[in-house]
This record gives C-alpha cells, sequence and structure tokens, in this order.
C-alpha cells in the first residue's frame, strides 16, 4: 500500500512539473508598442517614443497612414489607455486606423509651458518657460523622424491635457500648419494672466490661411478653466476656415475627461457615413 502511495504521489509531482515546464513555455510578452529613443539637439536630450501601429502596418506596403502625436505619452501616463481607445474606434471603423506616437515627459512644465511673469509659478516651477524648444523639436526633429521612418500621410493629430492643452493651444495659434487636427482638453490658459488667450489677436494672419479641424472639451470643475475653453472656442471661430467644435462635459472632471473627450472628440472629427 505504502509503494503504490508512493508511486501516485511522484506520478503526480511529475505531471505537475511537466505542465508548470509546459505553461513556462507558452508564456510570451504582450507587446502593445515599440520603444524608440530620439537624440535631440533642440533639446539637448534624448527623449523616448511609444509608438504604436495599427494591425496590418507593413513598411513594405503602399499604404499610408495619419499619425497622432500624444503629449504626455509614456507608458504610466496616457499612452496605454489612448492607444486602447483608438484601436477600439478603428476596429469599429469610426476611424481609420492610425500610427500613435506617445512622447514620454522629462520635465511636462518645462515643455509646456511659455515664460510667465508671475513670481508665484516662478518660484514653484523654476524650470518653465522652455514650449519654444519643445515646439522646435516637434517640428524639425519629430516629425521628420516620424515621417522619415514611418508609412505616413498628410494627417497630423495633436493630444494634449490640461498643461498640454496650453502646449496644443500655442502651438495652434503660432504655428497652426504643424497639425491638421487639434484635440485640447481643459487646456491651462490660465497660465500667465491667460496671456496666450489675449494675445491670439496678434496672430490672426496665420490662423486665417490654416485649415484644421480643432476639438476643445472641459469639465465642470473651475469657473476660470470652463470660461477660458468657452472664449477659445469663440476666438477659433471667427476664423472660417477652422472646423472648431466645443464640447463642456459636465459630469466629468480634470481627471476623468480626457478618455472621454477623446471618444467624444474622434465622433465628431470622423463622423458616420
Amino acid at each position: 500500500m505504502k509503494s503504490k502511495i508512493t508511486t501516485l504521489f511522484l506520478l503526480i509531482t511529475l505531471i505537475v512539473f511537466k505542465s508548470a515546464s509546459f505553461a513556462q513555455k507558452q508564456t510570451e510578452p504582450f507587446v502593445l508598442a515599440r520603444i524608440e529613443k530620439i537624440d535631440s539637439k533642440e533639446l539637448r536630450e534624448t527623449r523616448i517614443l511609444n509608438i504604436y501601429l495599427p494591425e496590418g502596418y507593413s513598411p513594405d506596403s503602399a499604404k499610408t497612414y495619419p499619425v497622432i502625436y500624444l503629449l504626455d505619452g509614456s507608458a504610466n501616463e496616457d499612452f496605454i489607455h489612448v492607444t486602447g481607445l483608438v484601436q477600439f474606434l478603428t476596429m469599429t471603423e469610426i476611424m481609420p486606423k492610425s500610427i500613435i506616437v506617445g512622447i514620454a515627459n522629462i520635465d511636462r512644465k518645462r515643455d509646456f509651458t511659455f515664460p510667465t511673469t508671475i513670481k508665484e509659478d516662478l518660484k514653484d516651477f523654476p524650470t518653465t518657460g522652455k514650449s519654444a524648444n519643445f515646439i522646435s523639436f516637434i517640428e524639425r526633429e519629430l516629425q521628420p523622424y516620424i515621417e522619415k521612418n514611418y508609412k505616413t500621410n498628410d494627417s497630423k493629430t495633436i493630444i494634449g491635457q490640461s498643461l498640454g492643452g496650453l502646449l496644443a493651444t500655442e502651438i495652434l495659434i503660432k504655428k497652426p500648419q504643424l497639425f491638421s487636427k487639434y484635440m485640447i482638453i481643459s487646456p491651462s490658459l490660465w497660465w500667465n494672466n491667460e496671456s496666450l488667450l489675449n494675445a491670439i489677436s496678434e496672430y490672426s494672419k496665420s490662423l486665417s490661411t490654416a485649415k484644421a479641424d480643432v476639438f476643445i472639451s472641459v469639465e465642470t470643475e473651475g469657473k476660470q478653466m470652463e470660461k477660458d475653453a468657452k472664449k477659445l472656442a469663440e476666438v477659433l471661430k471667427q476664423h472660417k476656415n477652422l472646423n472648431v467644435n466645443f464640447l463642456q462635459l459636465p459630469d466629468e472632471n480634470h481627471a476623468t475627461i480626457l478618455h472621454n473627450g477623446l471618444y467624444r472628440g474622434f465622433g465628431l472629427f470622423y463622423p458616420k457615413k
């Protein structure tokens, strides 16, 4: 009897060991995107890019794709959930398959803000005010790099929320030709006493020649942010060459608005036929 029990125990142990070994052999990583590095002369540092390629993408194919540039685009920021949203919207044929370029942050307060005269902000955020360098990085290095290495077309979207929304607004006002679609979510237009919002008229010439789709969305978290976002939309709508959509989402807050805002915004950019 003891011999039979021992034999049975050894047999069970062998089965469990083999099953565990088989399971280990079948394990492989789930890869959502590729990680690349770009050495930037404009920023004087190396930046990490998270790049999602849609299903069916092939470097040997003649097919080209729109590119979505995502600010706050590292894995622990917005890259994963925004990529999932875009993948879902392409799977359901609401929008075309797209390449996503997530720009991982090093110092977002530095990169997303222009110089300020507010002493409190200078004290609390001493590295701020270098958005001009970051915009040059996007224009002179990042976009050429993506267009050289991937199958892209002329459709270029930028997504920015909060300070990222401030940067997207600055690009739209000062260099609107850099993108064909702007998704501006809860922009921090309060920066430097709303100086960017108040200076839009200075750039009316460049805005009047640009053609772009613009989506602006805001939650009901703060009256200042709501007022600034509405004013931005109103001023931009004066330029008939811009297709401007404004959407307030009263059930969202600053932490939750991005995902639902983008879902609604892509639906407006790509209305059902």
